[in-house]
């Protein structure tokens, strides 16, 4: 490789780090303002960069996801967990933990998306959902041990919580943007151990309950 040849190869890498860095930026950006089904064009767009080159540097919008938006989603979503698990009381640490989640879901499109299970094949952000589902086990456990939350609410029954949540919550943004604060308290009282009364239906099976996650985002 000639001198010529080998500066051209070193500005050409150059070029691409500096798109890589641009698109993630914007990626970053976009995906928290409108979730991740941000249009990519629009990603493009707002680097300054063709959409020929986002494919060129990150293939899919899953690799490009995995790269800028999961650490920062797994940060909240684990400090979320963390305080809700601090608190002594555990009904509280139960009701903080849905309403912060329930409030991320509307300032931060990206957290409702991760919350639900949007994107299967983004092999790192399922491994940030996983760990969350966990993580609220655990506070759910910690709950009805303490026999504060109604004992016949499954790990499962979260999704419709939250999945609940996310609907409303995009339906009334524009025109009563703190409506969902009234939902959640409704739920809220109604999963306390004094307000139970027998259901009417089972709990979800896990697969029962990745039908219901697929159906709600769309994906497989």
């Amino acid at each position: 490789m000639d001198a010529r040849t080998h500066e051209e190869d070193h500005r050409m890498r150059a070029d691409a780090q500096r798109n890589a860095e641009k698109l993630r930026t914007a990626a970053a950006e976009l995906f928290q303002e409108r979730g991740l089904q941000a249009p990519l064009k629009e990603i493009a767009r707002r680097a300054g960069v063709s959409h020929g080159t986002l494919y060129n540097l990150f293939g899919t919008r899953e690799a490009l996801i995995d790269e800028v938006i999961t650490e920062l989603v797994a940060g909240r979503l684990t400090e979320t967990a963390r305080q809700a698990l601090a608190h002594d009381d555990a009904w509280e640490g139960f009701a903080y933990y849905v309403e912060t989640i329930c409030e991320l879901q509307i300032t931060d499109p990206a957290i409702g998306d991760v919350v639900t299970g949007r994107y299967p094949d983004a092999a790192r952000l399922m491994a940030v959902c996983e760990r969350t589902y966990a993580a609220a086990a655990q506070i759910i456990d910690r709950a009805q041990q303490a026999g504060t939350l109604r004992a016949d609410f499954a790990h499962e029954d979260l999704l419709f919580v939250f999945g609940t949540n996310a609907l409303l919550a995009r339906a009334v943004k524009d025109t009563a943007p703190d409506a969902w604060r009234r939902g959640v308290a409704f739920t809220l009282d109604g999963l306390r151990t004094e307000a139970a009364h027998p259901l009417p239906a089972p709990p979800l099976s896990l697969e029962q309950a990745y039908r219901l996650m697929e159906n709600l985002t769309g994906t497989p």
